[in-house]
């Protein structure tokens, strides 16, 4: 176990010093810069279509209140 657990630290530690690395680049910003607001747009739109069809088309009771719609029903004597 603790062989294993020194691993997973060092590679923890390995994989921090990536990042750390990484983000230090240009690469990810330009990425960013130049296809994230188009990335975001089509994720709310795709969002946006696919609750639409999701509420429109898939006849889906949801549960609305039923106050006012519900009746009791007659009393019936056996």
């Amino acid at each position: 176990m603790y062989r294993f657990a020194k691993a997973a630290l060092n590679l923890s530690g390995q994989s921090a010093r990536q990042v750390a690395v990484r983000q230090n680049s240009d690469l990810s910003r330009e990425f960013h810069a130049k296809y994230g607001p188009p990335l975001l747009i089509a994720g709310a739109t795709f969002c946006t279509a696919v609750w639409a069809y999701v509420i429109t088309s898939t006849g889906i009771a949801w549960n609305l209140s039923p106050v006012g719609k519900v009746q009791p029903k007659p009393w019936q004597e056996e």
